[in-house]
């Protein structure tokens, strides 16, 4: 994974772009307008992550079985 940080843009980012090699992932998406001297700059401000496909495929899978973990202890807190 590679951690691009704050990033800006003119066009609002979609929150995941997928091509040949990554998968890119857009969070904390903001609108700002920000005036410096005389030119103001009107956008969009988000954190940008870039994975390899396979490291994404990973990433769910890792994900997924966090939820079924989290999903038992609470049947078995519900008297299951």
């Amino acid at each position: 994974m590679i951690d691009y940080g704050r990033q800006r843009s003119t066009e609002k980012p979609k929150s995941m772009v997928i091509d040949e090699q990554s998968v890119w992932v857009n969070t904390n998406i903001q609108p700002i307008e920000e005036t410096v001297g005389e030119n103001t700059f009107t956008g969009w401000e988000f954190d940008m992550k870039q994975y390899g496909k396979d490291e994404y495929i990973l990433l769910l899978d890792s994900q997924l079985t966090d939820t079924q973990l989290a999903l038992v202890e609470v049947y078995e807190m519900i008297g299951g």
